[in-house]
């Protein structure tokens, strides 16, 4: 039965490391509205580069068939070098967000002793043999610090074989351990996340791999989703960015969906 005029159809997508990427704006709207981080306009060239107030951290956004479409880079800290994380094109925009929700969380210092490793073993993921590792139950992904547990860099791929990579991300030697952790908690994090039915939308059709539920949704609701995000991502600080007043519900209609 197609949806009325008054709902959205929504697929739910678990797990969500194959759900695909998602909307964009599910990060970069937030952290301008919600985060005052300023951006530059070059109508000529698709990409997105966003600052933070403190000039400290550029994310940018440039889409690349041969890397990484995600890049955050963080100038050197009192007492910390210069980090990065990168993430690939079908890197759920859930999964990203975990990670600029936690750097830019005005509550939190971060917080000595946290195990990037700790929600993968609380999700029931096994030890890789080599690598020092953890692998999903369904072999779809691993988070690896190579050379080392204590030093290195570290990975996160998400496959659908040998031959049939996903996406990876990348996480510098010195980013710090709590926003590595807030991405291990958001990968294995078994709520389905929605998605439309749009080219990027999902990774595979693969019935063995992914759970698929259609709802029909309120329009009212899919439309003011991302509204609600930056609502709750604005009352973290003590007062909205200038220039950027509280978000009023819009009327009921289709909108933006992730």
């Amino acid at each position: 039965m197609p949806p009325s005029p008054a709902t959205v159809e929504v697929e739910f997508i678990a797990p969500r490391h194959l759900a695909g990427g998602g909307d964009p704006a599910w990060i970069t709207v937030p952290l301008h509205r919600a985060c005052g981080w300023s951006y530059g306009h070059d109508p000529l060239m698709p990409r997105v580069i966003l600052s933070s107030p403190d000039q400290q951290a550029l994310l940018r956004l440039d889409p690349d068939p041969d890397g990484q479409w995600w890049t955050l880079h963080h100038a050197p800290g009192a007492g910390r070098p210069a980090w990065y994380a990168s993430f690939g094109a079908r890197t759920p925009v859930e999964i990203i967000a975990a990670v600029t929700d936690a750097l830019t969380n005005p509550d939190t210092t971060a917080p000595a002793g946290a195990d990037p490793y700790e929600p993968l073993q609380h999700a029931g993921w096994s030890p890789t043999t080599v690598e020092n590792g953890y692998v999903s139950p369904d072999g779809t992904a691993c988070v690896q610090r190579p050379g080392s547990a204590r030093t290195g860099p570290w990975f996160a791929t998400s496959t659908l074989g040998p031959t049939q990579p996903v996406w990876q991300a990348r996480f510098g030697e010195h980013t710090p351990p709590h926003l590595i952790t807030a991405f291990t908690a958001a990968l294995t994090d078994p709520t389905p996340v929605p998605r439309t039915t749009t080219p990027l939308s999902t990774a595979t059709h693969h019935p063995d791999r992914i759970t698929r539920t259609t709802r029909h949704m309120p329009a009212a609701q899919v439309a003011f989703a991302l509204e609600d995000r930056v609502s709750a991502l604005a009352a973290r600080h003590p007062a909205t960015p200038a220039g950027h007043p509280a978000p009023r519900r819009p009327p009921a209609g289709p909108g933006r969906t992730r």
